[in-house]
């Protein structure tokens, strides 16, 4: 049977996103499948994974805040930036918390940042932990990334500092830990990592993977299916009918009605100037219908979503 929508995973240490996207996959019997952000083997926690056409709101949910609580461990560093990695140096220095809070607001807004190089960065068209992997040495070039907030939540010994970030897309929690110690005239790395939010998706809604293993094929899995559109709760959102709803299920585009321009004036999520705006259209039932762009008076769909296929 055709499924469609996101399941919240919890994923657990040791599995890769890879593998947690096969196991959703093969609990709901989907055909398509794809997660909203790679969550590290060594990382627990929130994974999104669309099924069917869900799949085509996957960008959506990747460009969403993202929120983690981890541990970081002074006096050591390593290639990887993580606790898979090797070691490749050490300090006998151990900051205070009261030096870890003081400099904790340089280390948030929108900040440069060196990726891991161990990670899914591109390089030359290859990825760099393949790269790493190889044995080459990479030089990544910084990169402005959001930090939202940052707090230290405990400091359970001296060699451990405990936190809770809000980020924007394509930070790395890993080399944030590494320049933090950097400053602080130390060595650290990330010792564990935990995902608590991506957007919409939060623990509270995540099933852990082992307890979904359970539902192969059984009519307890769609308890856990979200609707496609839970990926799409930032973007502004217009009903259309009647002619309207056929000619965007077709892929065609249709004029910006006076009445649809007052519905999306009201919408908070729409900004001033509609011009290039992306706006999610339903059916007056709340059945997703398309992705479309505003431009010139129309209403241009750019992914239709076809609930006749899996």
């Amino acid at each position: 049977m055709p499924v469609h929508g996101w399941v919240v995973a919890d994923k657990p240490v040791g599995v890769t996103s890879t593998e947690t996207v096969a196991i959703v996959r093969r609990v709901f019997d989907a055909q398509k499948a794809g997660h909203a952000g790679t969550l590290d083997p060594m990382a627990s926690g929130v994974l999104a994974v669309a099924l069917g056409e869900a799949t085509k709101t996957v960008p959506f949910a990747m460009e969403a805040e993202k929120s983690y609580v981890f541990t970081a461990r002074w006096g050591e560093s390593r290639d990887s930036d993580d606790a898979e990695g090797r070691v490749t140096g050490v300090s006998d220095r151990r900051p205070s918390a009261a030096e870890i809070e003081a400099l904790l607001p340089r280390f948030v807004g929108e900040i440069q940042q060196v990726p891991p190089r161990f990670s899914a960065i591109k390089v030359g068209g290859e990825r760099a932990y393949d790269l790493a992997r190889q044995g080459e040495q990479l030089q990544l070039e910084p990169r402005p990334v959001l930090i939202h907030e940052v707090r230290l939540i405990a400091q359970p010994d001296p060699d451990h500092a405990e936190f809770e970030m809000r980020c924007g897309k394509g930070a790395y929690v890993r080399a944030w830990v590494r320049d933090l110690a950097t400053s602080l005239g130390t060595l650290g790395y990330v010792s564990k990592l935990r995902r608590t939010r991506i957007g919409s998706f939060s623990l509270a809604d995540a099933i852990p993977l082992e307890k979904l293993k359970t539902f192969v094929h059984s009519p307890t899995a769609l308890e856990h299916l979200r609707p496609l559109s839970t990926a799409l709760d930032g973007i502004p959102a217009l009903a259309v009918t009647g002619s309207d709803a056929l000619r965007l299920r077709c892929g065609h585009s249709v004029l910006m009605r006076a009445g649809l321009f007052a519905h999306l004036r009201e919408d908070p999520r729409a900004d001033e100037d509609f011009q290039g705006l992306t706006v999610y259209l339903s059916s007056s039932a709340g059945e997703p219908i398309a992705l479309a762009e505003l431009s010139g008076g129309e209403l241009r769909p750019f992914r239709v979503f076809n609930f006749g296929t899996g």
